[in-house]
């Protein structure tokens, strides 16, 4: 089972950036983690912080891997494009946050993105991405 987790913006800043929000440990080192959690899962991870690109990701893996973890960050709630690209993939798409975007402010608690995933994980941390990935059949 091929599987991808897609962070976009400021997720590479996860470790540095805003502690009591999003933890003090960088996704690669969770991402070690997460491979050793899920041996029989070829799991790969790609980041940017470019809208496009992350369409571009989309648009590459959405045809070959079996599920995308996708992390849009702030595109979430504003991008139309992404949400467009997950709608005309194959690839079934989970939409993670590792904090509660319904408990932040007003603008975060609508996802442009959900209508066109299979499902949301917030909330849980870095453990979101875990969690997603504890859902499959493998």
């Amino acid at each position: 089972m091929k599987v991808i987790i897609i962070n976009g913006p400021n997720l590479n800043l996860l470790g540095k950036r805003d502690v009591a929000i999003y933890g003090n440990i960088s996704f690669e080192e969770y991402f070690v983690s997460l491979k050793e959690l899920f041996p029989s899962i070829e799991l790969s991870y790609y980041q940017s912080n470019i809208e496009g690109e992350l369409i571009d990701k989309l648009h590459e893996v959405g045809f070959s891997y079996d599920l995308i973890l996708l992390n849009a960050g702030g595109y979430t709630h504003t991008s139309v494009a992404i949400s467009d690209a997950i709608s005309s993939i194959d690839t079934d798409v989970i939409e993670i946050h590792i904090s509660n975007i319904f408990s932040r402010e007003k603008f975060r608690s609508e996802s442009l993105l959900s209508k066109n995933c299979k499902g949301v994980i917030c909330g849980f941390g870095l453990e979101s991405y875990r969690l997603a990935l504890s859902s499959l059949k493998v």
